[in-house]
């Protein structure tokens, strides 16, 4: 993409309203813009990461056995009401009545709506386990929307639901999603700590929440510093073996990890002092057991082997994909922008043209984008008519991982500027090495 063409709308100031780093540096870097109070337009950079964390998502989903599917935004009220739930959401909840009297509501989550389908669908334990999923807009009329996507009223999520014939099966539901999100994180270069949590009105004895550790988190949280040196890595894992999973499961949830809800300060103390943390944590997703809550008041029944009818078990798991974006900017950026890692960033390099118009300056920096996208990448090329300060100053404010910087003088050596966005570093080398180098480094990711 040529920038000179392309619609990234940068703002010089910070906004007002603004008061966290990812508020900030969205709104500069033209990512988003507010439409109303918790409601944002996504401008093509931002809603180009978004497509990026939401195909992540879709991926490790898939990987671990679970089916895509999409439901509607707006819900029949009837549905909540037979849960029992109409209620508890109180005024977060967005409550509309249509044409006809019937009561609606725009779905906050899907519990209810994916019971209904599965209880219509589903009759025999032999169709068991299931598990289906959407991401998909959603909408919580929170009192005080504030910190962007961070705390909006309208967001991005996937939603997942499982549906299991025994509580041990169930639990494998739980561990599959668990082992999966760790996958998911890690690919968009997060460290997401499972920290025991509340089930809050979904309910649920089983639950844990990710978190991002940054001082601008909503939860404060306690933990073993021992939790943030696992890395789940590139290993393979078999999803449908029990034991396995159950043991990656263990390794995690070992070590003290705790939200402020569910903190027990005699278990936190029997943790060597010199590993006791405490912290703020940005929540980026959660899973839940809750058993046969839905499937008891809701009638989902399936036939067993020997003829009786019972109720699923049943778990549901969310990812925040809008406010995974926050989460990432705010535990990867400096004071002159964001820092995007590799497997989300929006271009995979930045080329910067310091003498636009120059004969050889302008064939290098063709050379570059076009040998670049020959290699299956995205280049985002500074072909503006602008003074290089600004040119990088709008580098560094996006945040793409890699810059190449083409000038004159470079050239009458033969090279170019290659500059690492996290670190500074830089270095010179020919045009088809920085091609090279900068593909090398996104293989596999």
């Amino acid at each position: 993409m040529r920038l000179s063409t392309y619609f990234l709308p940068i703002l010089k100031e910070t906004p007002s309203e603004a008061q966290i780093a990812s508020h900030r540096l969205m709104l500069r870097a033209g990512l988003i813009r507010q439409a109303s109070a918790g409601i944002y337009s996504w401008l093509p950079m931002g809603f180009k990461i978004l497509r990026k964390l939401e195909t992540i998502v879709h991926e490790e989903q898939i990987r671990a056995g679970h089916h895509p599917m999409l439901m509607p935004t707006l819900q029949s009220a009837d549905l909540w009401r037979e849960s029992g739930r109409y209620d508890d959401y109180g005024q977060e909840m967005l409550r509309i009545t249509d044409r006809h009297g019937r009561d609606m509501l725009y779905g906050p989550t899907n519990e209810e709506l994916i019971t209904d389908i599965f209880r219509n669908s589903v009759k025999s334990y032999k169709d068991l386990p299931l598990t289906l999923y959407h991401i998909q807009w959603k909408f919580r009329d929170e009192i005080r929307p504030r910190f962007g996507v961070m705390r909006g009223r309208e967001f991005f999520m996937k939603d997942g639901y499982n549906f299991d014939l025994t509580k041990e099966d169930a639990l494998h539901a739980y561990n599959r999603h668990f082992v999966s999100y760790l996958r998911t994180y890690e690919r968009m270069g997060l460290k997401a700590i499972p920290m025991r949590a509340d089930g809050g009105p979904i309910g649920g004895d089983y639950t844990h929440e990710f978190l991002v550790l940054a001082d601008t988190g909503e939860s404060e949280v306690f933990y073993d510093r021992a939790v943030t040196d696992l890395s789940f890595g590139d290993r393979e894992v078999d999803f449908g073996d029990v034991d396995g999973l159950q043991s990656i499961y263990e390794t995690w949830t070992t070590p003290y990890a705790r939200t402020d809800e569910t903190h027990d300060a005699a278990l936190f103390d029997a943790v060597p002092e010199e590993r006791r943390m405490t912290s703020r944590g940005i929540e980026v997703g959660q899973i839940f057991y809750f058993g046969t809550k839905y499937s008891d008041a809701m009638k989902a029944e399936v036939v067993t082997e020997s003829g009786d009818r019972v109720p699923v078990h049943m778990g549901s798991h969310g990812i925040g994909v809008s406010r995974l974006i926050g989460a990432i900017i705010e535990a990867s950026h400096d004071d002159n922008g964001i820092i995007w890692p590799e497997g989300v960033t929006p271009f995979h390099a930045g080329i910067v043209n310091l003498k636009q118009g120059d004969t050889d300056a302008d064939a290098a920096c063709d050379q570059l984008y076009k040998g670049l996208m020959a290699r299956g990448l995205e280049p985002l090329y500074d072909d503006r008519e602008e003074r290089a300060g600004a040119k990088f100053a709008t580098m560094d404010l996006i945040g793409l991982p890699w810059r190449i910087t083409v000038g004159p003088r470079g050239l009458k050596n033969g090279v170019v500027e290659v500059t690492s966005r996290r670190t500074g570093d830089s270095e010179n080398m020919s045009p088809e090495a920085a091609i090279d180098r900068i593909a090398q480094i996104y293989k596999g990711v």
